[in-house]
């Protein structure tokens, strides 16, 4: 299932951003270089607690985010929702 959002592909919905769990962390946390894969957990652990997933998966999906971890997904994640979802699964 692709959240839906109540921003428009490509824009914010309003302050979700603010509200999130990784603000202010690091943002390399978030993407991660190479096979770091203790980033990505840490990431996506972070992601677990946080009250907007489904907003920043949203946001990912609508803007097409290639990299880093969205909505607690990393990219491979996103691609194969996307997939899924194409196919209508």
């Amino acid at each position: 299932m692709i959240p839906s959002s109540s921003g428009r592909p490509g824009r914010d919905a309003p302050g979700w951003r603010e509200r999130a769990a990784c603000e202010g962390e690091d943002l390399d946390t978030f993407f991660p270089v190479g096979s770091a894969l203790w980033q990505a957990q840490r990431a996506t652990s972070i992601c677990a607690g946080c009250p907007v997933t489904e907003e920043c998966l949203s946001y990912a999906l609508s803007t097409g985010q290639d990299h880093g971890i969205w909505g607690g997904l990393t990219s491979e994640e996103r691609r194969d929702l996307r997939r899924q979802w194409k196919r209508g699964a």
